[in-house]
């Protein structure tokens, strides 16, 4: 394991964790050897920012000697709105558990676990078939690529544009780089009933899991999740998985939740989530992942 650094401004008091009124929030049997956390709708407010009081608590975690990773769905390009607030080794699980990456080291990939090529065709052929008007997105280490009428990001411009079958052919821009994911998108069909039609379709070449309100889903390696990714990354530290505390909000959350010990789904989860575990932490605007780290803490 790896040192850390100690915080350099202890953390306020715990406060309560719930308002008047509430439930008492479920306390974590032990401390923890590892906190798992994913980033948006779950460490992140609304406003995609890290309140002081977050800060302070990861930093507080870290100098009692527990190991924090980011666990996300977000692609490595997207994780400078966390890398202010590193202490410890710096790892983030990245893109669902595709790759791990060292935010230290200028977001460096340490890990890469690929999508082949030939199974993102399969989805895409049967995805044509079930779901009619679906596009698609390549999203590979070194950029997304997509459809010309999947929607795109403003502030994450595509490296190419194309038909999905060019954009994953062996001339393609980038090909020389890895899969991470394959994205799809529908324009009318609920996300939920989305992603049970594409499990129930495609389940067979990739794992399928999503974390937008929109008809968006994330498409990786059979096998490849946050939990199987974080397993092995814990693995290789020495921790077991009643060791690890994880929190989350969507379904591609679930997995983790799962795996770990010591499960906390956010008030402001979807309802899977919620269901997973009986551990339920104050929403992501209420700084739910700090009260939970202090309370820990602080007894």
């Amino acid at each position: 394991m790896e040192a850390v650094t100690p915080a350099t401004e202890q953390p306020k008091q715990p406060e309560p964790a719930t308002s008047a009124g509430a439930e008492p929030m479920p306390v974590a049997p032990t401390v923890p050897r590892l906190i798992a956390t994913d980033l948006d709708g779950t460490l992140l407010r609304d406003d995609k920012t890290v309140s002081e009081r977050t800060v302070a608590a990861l930093a507080a975690a870290e100098a009692a000697g527990i190991d924090v990773f980011f666990v996300t769905g977000r692609p490595a390009r997207w994780m400078n709105v966390v890398r202010d607030h590193l202490h410890g080794h710096g790892l983030a699980i990245c893109a669902n558990g595709a790759a791990v990456v060292d935010l230290h080291q200028g977001i460096r990939f340490v890990l890469v676990r690929p999508l082949r090529a030939e199974d993102a065709l399969a989805v895409v052929r049967a995805l044509r078939a079930a779901a009619p008007g679906t596009t698609f997105a390549v999203e590979r280490t070194g950029g997304i690529h997509h459809e010309p009428a999947y929607p795109p990001l403003s502030f994450d411009p595509s490296t190419s544009i194309g038909p999905v079958d060019k954009l994953l052919s062996e001339d393609a821009d980038q090909a020389e780089l890895p899969v991470l994911k394959l994205l799809a998108h529908h324009p009318d069909l609920a996300p939920d009933d989305f992603l049970a039609l594409a499990r129930a379709s495609a389940g067979q070449h990739a794992t399928f899991t999503r974390s937008s309100p929109s008809a968006l889903l994330e498409i990786s390696a059979l096998g490849v999740s946050k939990a199987s990714t974080l397993e092995q990354c814990c693995a290789e530290r020495g921790i077991t998985r009643d060791q690890v505390m994880a929190f989350g909000d969507m379904p591609n959350d679930v997995e983790m939740l799962n795996w770990a010990g010591m499960s906390y789904a956010m008030a402001n989860a979807h309802p899977e989530v919620l269901a997973a575990t009986s551990r339920h932490a104050p929403g992501n605007n209420e700084d739910g992942v700090a009260r939970v780290i202090e309370s820990v803490l602080g007894r």
